[in-house]
């Protein structure tokens, strides 16, 4: 019987991390559509982001209460999952509580801490669906998470709650059997959460509890790995990809906008057309600015996969206050989208991607949106995992205004007094200082 449940285990342990695998190598694939960007400088300061952004949280700290939840939701369940090697060497094995005999009385010391993070992830995420569902704030009932995504969020609390019952449960029905004397229930110590619940299970047959036991532990270790599975398909990505993304993050001061070096020669040759005839004639001109997701680089779409669509860039972008169409938060899960439906498009057709007469810009994210958006750097500023809509969309305009040649009259009016006059208004340079006469 052992024998038939290590091997039922060993099958589904090895069918879960294959098809984890294929599902991340395909996001990966995915992020690689975009442009080749060179970021590997300052890799202390990089580090530095990780540690304070990612594991420390540090913007999330603004809201203490809610950031102190999202700790206990967020390391609770991290270091829980150290509690899962051990699960995954026992059903590979056929051992019960395998560290135990190394551990000593040391074991019932980390259980015990294991399972009051399990309890904190428990009410952090019990919070997390009143707010959400009872309080309903702003944030969470915008028309961007309609559908899917808003049920994606709950669905994530509630298999958390799950997870941690489970675990609890079972360590519940273990010290039961432990006080029974049952056979391979070797004294562990008492636990301080689930020790408080075991005598009452006292009444209960060796076979019920040890019934309740295995079945706790199945589907324990089933859930965690189908939530493993579920990750690539729900906005809990960020859970990985965060710490990449911030390493990642820009370190430009902020608000600084990306040059293109052609554009920064063309303008310069406009100040000194004595320097036009030592200029080296162009071999290919650039494309300018994004249309499309394979325009963007492939930061911009890590951070469209590690997005948690939390809201807090939307909720601080002004334009998105005052009632215009621009969210930050769904520029970010347009972007996601698209990304993931040309990754799609390559994969069913070889390798090779088959044009589908759609684009990011117009099909996902429209020029209202764009020219709503004051550059102010708010979304940037605000993001947890330090994600930046606003280069995405400096691209997209970019490519509206010098590709497109489509551009509000009053923007056209500007560039064409820069060109001609190289300063915003209709003034020529002889005549701009004329007020002085006046």
């Amino acid at each position: 019987m052992h024998i038939v449940q290590e091997l039922l285990f060993v099958i589904l342990f090895g069918v879960a991390v294959y098809l984890f695998t294929l599902n991340a190598r395909q996001i990966r694939k995915n992020i690689l559509l975009g442009r080749d960007k060179d970021i590997s400088d300052h890799p202390n300061e990089r580090w530095k982001n990780v540690l304070l952004l990612a594991f420390g949280q540090k913007k999330m700290f603004r809201n203490p209460l809610v950031a102190v939840l999202h700790f206990f939701v967020y390391a609770g369940f991290l270091i829980i999952n150290l509690e899962i090697l051990e699960i995954i060497l026992d059903g590979v094995l056929g051992t019960h509580r395998l560290f135990l005999p190394f551990l000593g009385v040391s074991y019932a010391v980390f259980i015990s801490a294991f399972e009051v993070l399990a309890a904190l992830v428990i009410l952090g995420c019990a919070i997390f669906l009143i707010r959400r569902n009872i309080l309903k704030l702003k944030r969470f009932i915008s028309k961007d998470l309609d559908g899917w995504p808003r049920s994606d969020a709950n669905y994530i609390l509630i298999t958390e709650i799950a997870l941690m019952l489970l675990f609890l449960t079972m360590n519940t029905a273990d010290l039961a059997l432990q006080a029974k004397g049952a056979a391979h229930y070797l004294p562990t110590g008492n636990f301080l959460v689930s020790g408080l619940f075991a005598p009452l299970l006292s009444g209960f047959s060796d076979g019920a509890l040890m019934g309740l036991e295995r079945t706790c532990w199945w589907l324990h270790i089933a859930g965690i790995l189908a939530f493993l599975n579920y990750l690539p398909y729900s906005k809990h990505l960020h859970i990985i990809l965060a710490f990449p993304n911030a390493y990642f993050a820009s370190l430009l001061p902020k608000g600084e906008m990306e040059n293109m070096p052609s554009v920064q020669h063309e303008v310069q040759l406009m100040l000194q057309p004595e320097l036009a005839a030592a200029a080296p004639p162009a071999e290919n001109m650039p494309k300018f600015g994004a249309k499309d997701v394979n325009d963007l680089t492939w930061k911009n779409l890590l951070d469209a996969y590690s997005c948690t669509e939390c809201g807090r860039c939307s909720a601080a972008c002004p334009a998105n206050i005052t009632g215009k169409r621009l969210s930050p938060r769904k520029i970010m899960m347009d972007t996601r989208d698209r990304v993931t439906e040309v990754g799609k498009n390559i994969k069913d057709n070889k390798g090779t991607f088959v044009d589908d007469n759609k684009s990011l810009l117009h099909d996902y994210i429209t020029e209202e949106e764009l020219r709503a958006c004051t550059t102010c750097n708010a979304c940037v500023e605000e993001c947890p995992v330090s994600i930046s809509p606003l280069d995405i969309i400096l691209q997209l305009r970019r490519y509206l205004v010098m590709e497109a040649s489509s551009a509000p009259a009053e923007w056209t009016n500007m560039f064409s007094n820069i060109e001609n006059n190289m300063a915003p208004w209709k003034f020529s340079m002889d005549d701009r200082d004329k007020w002085t006469e006046s």
